[in-house]
């Protein structure tokens, strides 16, 4: 049997919900679907949806995944689905996951701001940049902070990676170090 690799962009068909525990609600149900079927199909890969956009990488069996694509491909909850890779593949990367999410947005915004992208659109991603993409999905730890996914460029460089609280706590720490080292020198 040969193994292929397949990665594709479409836009949402839907109204996006509020964000869920780092879900959006109709993500989740595709989530789940994808994770129950592709598991029967073994076929591996990862999902990220942002700006209204979704970016979607598979590996499998050359006929699981053509199929899987073909059923994709009629989803009323997405069009203008775009091919961007279709190739063989000697051996799975995505080993451990039916389908990985990443519900982060820090590594996609540093994605886009090394290119100069306003907004999340994998349909107009170059080679290298759809490369860069699976590898940012595959290598996610999904252990950094969960934001909405529809936040827009020029308020994407607002947010900061250390939330407002713990970023004001460790100015007054830093505060109070200080002034204990200030009063500790005149003491000597």
């Amino acid at each position: 049997m040969s193994l292929m690799r397949l990665a594709y962009a479409s836009e949402a068909t839907f109204e996006a919900k509020p964000v869920e525990k780092g879900v959006e609600p109709n993500v989740a149900r595709i989530l789940m679907e994808s994770r129950r079927n592709n598991a029967k199909g073994e076929i591996v890969g990862g999902l990220y949806y942002g700006d209204n956009r979704f970016f979607q990488y598979l590996e499998g069996e050359e006929d699981a995944v053509r199929n899987l694509y073909d059923r994709i491909a009629r989803d009323s909850r997405h069009r203008n689905v775009t091919t961007l890779l279709e190739e063989p593949l000697e051996a799975r990367t995505f080993t451990n996951w039916s389908m990985k999410y990443v519900p982060l947005s820090s590594d996609v915004n540093r994605f886009l701001d090394k290119h100069n992208m306003d907004e999340f659109k994998p349909s107009e991603f170059n080679r290298s940049q759809c490369e860069e993409m699976v590898r940012l999905i595959r290598d996610s730890s999904q252990d950094g902070r969960v934001i909405s996914h529809d936040v827009k460029r020029k308020d994407r460089s607002r947010q900061s990676a250390i939330p407002k609280g713990i970023g004001i706590g460790l100015v007054v720490a830093a505060v109070g170090v200080v002034g204990a080292m200030i009063y500790a020198s005149t003491m000597l």
